[in-house]
């Protein structure tokens, strides 16, 4: 039998996952897998033959412990999946703009370095429009994400630069669409597509993680939604055992809101099919 270690959190127990579906069909491939906190340091990686980031879901709070976890994984005789390279390109939304420059249709953003609030105001005509989201460049489960007006941006200017007072961050466009009609996600595992699923926010809501009271729902992707997600494969830096495109509707054309190359759910729970197909993905690049 092979090792696996699944790059996880401390707990997960105020999270929605569902890697442990991975866990049977693994072990029938000759794989033995096991979640394994990142945050520990005596962790002796050598015991691995791959190391899955998965569900490090809090690494924002310390991206310089984290990568420095995945610095020793690197270092070791352990594979890592993703790679190094994918998640230093990926760990920051800056990517996008590799993306964009690549002829990629992204949701429109400003990028900020420090906060200004006369900068952030100038964002509603920019955009023409009357709400802004800002979020940081490096972030997960949409914290310190915000939905704003001009009005609630001037109430909450000392909160927010007390927020971003060490934080990049990007402005974008509240994207209406997000709320109407959803997220969509599609997946796929070496290359290959597997599944895609809709988010919808919950009432009040414009986050669509299951944590926020998000809803999820299967569909079957049209051709524009797949030609978007195979441009986006074929854009990265290097290849990956997994990835997760996530796509706006935003002015009639579909979008990139996201690529999810280091710890994205990748919702096994809505394809039954979907955990073999990770599994011979898993065999085929390990």
């Amino acid at each position: 039998m092979k090792h696996c270690a699944f790059l996880s959190m401390d707990s997960l127990e105020d999270f929605f996952y569902y890697d442990q579906m991975l866990f049977e069909p693994l072990k029938e491939a000759g794989w033995l897998a096991e979640e394994v906190s990142w945050r520990k340091t005596d962790v002796d990686w050598d015991v691995y033959d791959v190391v899955v980031i998965r569900t490090s879901w809090d690494y924002q709070d310390d991206v310089v412990g984290f990568m420095a976890c995945l610095h020793r994984i690197e270092a070791s005789s352990a594979q890592l999946q993703n790679s190094l390279k994918i998640v230093e390109w990926n760990i920051s939304k800056r990517y996008l703009k590799d993306l964009q420059n690549q002829g990629i249709n992204i949701v429109p953003t400003l990028w900020f370095d420090s906060f200004v609030i006369a900068e952030l105001q100038l964002g509603f005509s920019h955009f023409d429009t009357t709400e802004i989201v800002l979020k940081p460049l490096v972030s997960a489960n949409a914290d310190h994400t915000y939905r704003l007006t001009s009005e609630n941006l001037k109430e909450q200017a000392d909160q927010l630069k007390a927020v971003f007072a060490q934080r990049e961050f990007m402005l974008q466009p509240f994207v209406p669409c997000i709320v109407d009609e959803g997220e969509y996600s599609l997946f796929y595992f070496a290359g290959h597509y597997s599944h895609s699923i809709l988010k919808l926010p919950g009432a009040g809501d414009f986050r669509v993680q299951e944590e926020h009271g998000g809803q999820l729902k299967s569909i079957q992707p049209c051709e524009e939604m797949l030609t978007t997600a195979r441009h986006c494969l074929a854009a990265l830096p290097a290849d990956v055992l997994y990835a997760r495109v996530d796509l706006v509707r935003y002015i009639n054309e579909f979008a990139v809101i996201e690529i999810e190359l280091i710890e994205p759910s990748l919702y096994f729970n809505m394809d039954a099919e979907s955990p073999q197909r990770f599994v011979d993905a898993f065999i085929e690049m390990c």
